[in-house]
C-alpha cells in the first residue's frame, strides 16, 4: 500500500502535525508513506523513520504550473490513501486530480465532494492543542477504514531527530564565530515570518540580550531566517552588548543543529519555537496574539501577559500591541533564570 499524507504549510504546523505521522506509521504499518510537503520539511525531518520519502511542493513563481506538475507526480505515484492535513480546498483538488484511490481530510471550504471521506470539525478546535486535531483526524480515518480506533488521547511530545554530523556542523559553525562554548549559550528568535503582531518589540530583546550578557553571562546568539533579517538588524544595533547575529547566515537544517547546542531558546511564537523543544531543548516563548491553548509549542514555557484583546488573533496590531509592550526584558530574563538553573 502507498499512503500520501499531503504535509502542512508552516514550520511549527508541521512540527505539531509529527505524532500525527507517527500514528499514520504505526496504523499502517507495512505501508509506504509519502510526505508532500514544502522544500525546507527534507532539512528539518531527515531521518525521521515515520516517513519512507518527501516530495517538494512549492508555490513558486507560477503556482498553477507548480500545482499541475505535482498532480502529475502523484498520478504517476499511484497512491492508495491520500491524508489532507491542511483545510485548503487546493489540497484536496490536488488528490482529486492525482488520482488517489481514496483521500480523507477534514469537511472545510465546501471541499467534501473533492475526498473520499470528510469528516467535520471538532466542536472543540479552539480549546484544545492542534495537534490533537491532527491526531483526531488520523483516528476517524482508521474508524473510516477498520471501524475503530486505537489513536490514544495522550499527546505524545514531538521528537526531531538530528543527524550526528549536523550536531557537529553546528558546532562549528558557532566556533567559526567565536562563540565561548565554556559559557551557557542563549538564542533569541527575534523574528516571525508571517504576523507581524507575533513579534515582541525590539527594545525588549535588545535589553533582553545585555541583561543575559551582563547579569547571567552568557553567550546570546540570534536565529531565524533570511525574511528575518530586518529585525534582527534592528536588535542587533540596539543592543550595546553585541550578540551573535546568525539570523539569514544558516539553512534550516544548520539552524536546528545550532538549536541542540544552546541552553536556551527565547522567542516569538515562531517555526523555531516549535522545533527547539522537539530536539530536546529548554524553550521559552513570548505569546501575544495568538492562543496558547491551541498553538503552544510541546514542551515550551511561556510567558504572556492577560489582556482584554487578547488572543486576538490578528496579524498586524490595530491598537497598541499591548499584549507584547507590557513584557518587561527583566521579567522575561527572570523566567529565563529559572530554565538555566
Amino acid at each position: 500500500m502507498k499512503v500520501v499524507v499531503r504535509s502542512t504549510n508552516w514550520i511549527g504546523d508541521t512540527v505539531m502535525s509529527i505524532p500525527a505521522l507517527k500514528e499514520i506509521r504505526r496504523i499502517f504499518a507495512d505501508a509506504e508513506i509519502t510526505l508532500c510537503a514544502r522544500s525546507w520539511a527534507k532539512e528539518m525531518l531527515e531521518g525521521a523513520d515515520f516517513i519512507d520519502e518527501i516530495i517538494a511542493f512549492d508555490k513558486g513563481n507560477n503556482p498553477t504550473k507548480n500545482f499541475l506538475k505535482q498532480a502529475k507526480l502523484w498520478h504517476e505515484k499511484k497512491f492508495d490513501i491520500a491524508i489532507i492535513l491542511p483545510n485548503s480546498f487546493g489540497s484536496a483538488l490536488l488528490a482529486k486530480l492525482g488520482g488517489v484511490k481514496q483521500s480523507f481530510g477534514y469537511a472545510t471550504e465546501k471541499r467534501s465532494f473533492l475526498l473520499t471521506k470528510s469528516f467535520p470539525v471538532p466542536k472543540w478546535k479552539s480549546e484544545r492543542h492542534e495537534a490533537f486535531f491532527y491526531l483526531n483526524l488520523v483516528a476517524e480515518i482508521e474508524k473510516a477504514l477498520s471501524g475503530k480506533s486505537s489513536v490514544s488521547a495522550e499527546i505524545p511530545t514531538p521528537e526531531i531527530p538530528v543527524p550526528e554530523e549536523r550536531r557537529k556542523r553546528a558546532l562549528e559553525i558557532l566556533e567559526s564565530y567565536g562563540v565561548d562554548s565554556s559559557r551557557k549559550l542563549v538564542a533569541l528568535g527575534v523574528g516571525s515570518t508571517n504576523s507581524l503582531a507575533k513579534r515582541w518589540h525590539t527594545d525588549g530583546y535588545a535589553e533582553l540580550n545585555d541583561l543575559l550578557q551582563s547579569e547571567l553571562n552568557v553567550n546570546v546568539l540570534l536565529l531565524g531566517s533570511k525574511d528575518e533579517t530586518n529585525v534582527a538588524e534592528e536588535v542587533f544595533s540596539k543592543a550595546k552588548l553585541k550578540p551573535v547575529n546568525l539570523v539569514g547566515k544558516t539553512s534550516l537544517g544548520e539552524a536546528i543543529g545550532i538549536l541542540t547546542a544552546v541552553d536556551l531558546l527565547i522567542s516569538n511564537d515562531m517555526g523555531l519555537a516549535h522545533i527547539a523543544p522537539a530536539v530536546g531543548t529548554k524553550t521559552l516563548v513570548i505569546f501575544g496574539p495568538t492562543n496558547e491553548k491551541t498553538s503552544r509549542p510541546i514542551g515550551s514555557e511561556i510567558i504572556r501577559k492577560n489582556v482584554e484583546c487578547a488572543p486576538c488573533m490578528l496579524r498586524i496590531c490595530p491598537i497598541d500591541h499591548r499584549c507584547m509592550k507590557l513584557i518587561s526584558a527583566k521579567e522575561v530574563l527572570s523566567k529565563a533564570l529559572q530554565l538555566l538553573t
